[in-house]
């Protein structure tokens, strides 16, 4: 077993988690602190920058002190971050010039429709990969700068930097010194052609997005600096965005292997090598994090409120005292009653990308309890996973055999059950359910050699336990015929 340890920062949507993993991928001590979720208005999400990073410093330090572990034993650190959530900052000040828009927020859907009136959404999906919506960060940066007074000049003048939660992590904890990001964060941002790695100059005009205000967009194996940890200096050697690290940490190296993250949100990735595959189905085609400089691809799926409906049955609806306590009261509650939840609250992701679609249950009678409705919120999940993998299965013309997952509601045996019942597939939960974290490691750690290559660390995964399907295909049929059904009464309600 090697002496040092990888430190990943995991920022995530709700709380910001420091890792270390030993040689042999063991968890050596992990800390996390959640951070504050600012809604000003209906659809509205944001993050204060200062508290994302004071929480991610916060924990790594807590981390060092908890488990008397000396900078000197970390070999390098490896960063992974919600995706699309944006940030413009003062370079000089180091201050951010407004609050983080989340990548769940819809404030910019009239900036997306009028995109697609000027007849760019062919051209968004041919060059970025994605699809024209309020999800990804181009339009974000936009509002900024036309929201807040002077941003877009000094934007233009290289004063006002934008960068994902990864460059805003890479530029505080090196003290200004890199302004950089990796290539799956990028392909994210709605603004990257993903075919020729660099920032486009259409869109970039289109928005009135300065390209001095950019980062510089590198691969996510690579030293982008230095950090000072108490008087130490170790090098951030990996960076990619979450879904990217998990597809990575759940070595996902080759063509067709797929994975499925249960997080605040879930998404559900397939590498797809070194080809671009565009999508007929409602996914995206994004850049997979990889090594050596080369670029692999993925298709992927959003489904944007995953875990997050837990949250919302435990602190808005009261339902629960823990989000946790879902999985026992749908496992005591035989059905849903004929009850659906269509957790749209941000609008639908993949395969429907209905900006407009709100929230919705369905099905209520006087009998309906509220075990029902937690069953119901369980199962929705399960539900929008289901539609992505299909999505994936009619694009590659394959069937899904075995599916990985990961992500805190994984834990969830009554979720992964009722998901293989419901894909008809083996659900394969690993050792390490960190593998967002794991995959920041892996990159950092083969950038500095602290491990050998892919041959290396695929020998080191373990899976923890299988689910598999144990659902009768009508049964399967008819609860998914009342699911689509439930979606069509969701769609187009806020237009």
């Amino acid at each position: 077993m090697k002496e040092k340890y990888i430190l990943a920062l995991d920022q995530g949507t709700t709380s910001s988690r420091a890792i270390l993993f030993d040689g042999e991928q063991n968890i050596a001590g992990m800390e996390q602190r959640e951070f504050s979720q600012i809604y000003p208005k209906e659809g509205w999400v944001e993050h204060d920058p200062m508290e994302i990073y004071s929480s991610q410093y916060g924990a790594m330090m807590e981390l060092l002190a908890k488990y008397d572990i000396s900078p000197h034993d970390i070999a390098a650190v490896g960063i992974t971050n919600q995706r699309e959530t944006t940030i413009l900052w003062d370079r000089r000040t180091g201050r951010p010039i407004y609050n983080a828009i989340v990548w769940q927020c819809r404030r910019t859907a009239s900036i997306v429709d009028d995109l697609v009136k000027k007849g760019l959404d062919s051209y968004i999906k041919k060059t970025t990969g994605l699809v024209p919506d309020a999800y990804f960060s181009a339009t974000k940066i936009k509002w900024i700068l036309d929201t807040v007074e002077g941003a877009r000049e000094k934007a233009r003048q290289g004063d006002v930097l934008f960068g994902t939660v990864d460059t805003w992590l890479v530029w505080k904890l090196t003290g200004g010194a890199v302004h950089a990001t990796d290539y799956s964060n990028a392909s994210r941002t709605m603004l990257f052609d993903i075919h020729k790695l660099d920032w486009d100059e259409t869109l970039l005009e289109a928005l009135d997005i300065p390209r001095a205000c950019l980062p510089e967009a590198r691969p996510s194996a690579c030293a982008y600096g230095k950090m000072n940890i108490q008087g130490v200096s170790v090098p951030i050697s990996g960076a990619a965005g979450d879904q990217q690290a998990s597809l990575f940490g759940q070595c996902c190296f080759g063509k067709g292997e797929a994975k499925n993250t249960y997080g605040t949100g879930c998404f559900l990735l397939m590498n797809t090598g070194n080809s671009a595959f565009e999508s007929g189905n409602g996914l995206l085609t994004t850049i997979a994090a990889s090594l050596d400089g080369s670029v692999q691809y993925a298709l992927e799926g959003s489904v944007f409120v995953g875990g997050a409906v837990m949250q919302w049955l435990r602190d808005e609806l009261r339902l629960i005292d823990e989000a946790g306590d879902a999985a026992y009261y749908a496992g005591k509650t035989p059905d849903t009653g004929g009850v659906y939840l269509v957790p749209a609250f941000t609008g639908l992701g993949a395969p429907y990308w209905d900006m407009y679609a709100r929230g919705a249950i369905v099905g209520i009678t006087r009998g309906t309890k509220s075990s029902h409705l937690i069953r119901a919120a369980e199962e929705s999940i399960a539900y929008q996973c289901y539609d992505l993998l299909k999505a994936m299965e009619k694009d590659t013309n394959s069937q899904t055999v075995e599916l990985k997952v990961d992500g805190g509601a994984s834990g969830d045996g009554f979720l992964m059950q009722f998901q293989a019942d419901v894909m008809g597939t083996v659900i394969n939960r690993p050792v390490i359910r960190e593998t967002t974290a794991l995959g920041a490691a892996y990159l950092a750690g083969i950038t500095e050699g602290f491990w050998s290559g892919v041959d290396e660390i695929r020998s080191l995964w373990k899976s923890g336990m299988k689910f598999s399907p144990n659902m009768s295909s009508e049964k399967r049929a008819s609860l998914l015929a009342g699911w689509h059904k439930a979606v069509e009464r969701s769609r187009n309600w806020a237009d």
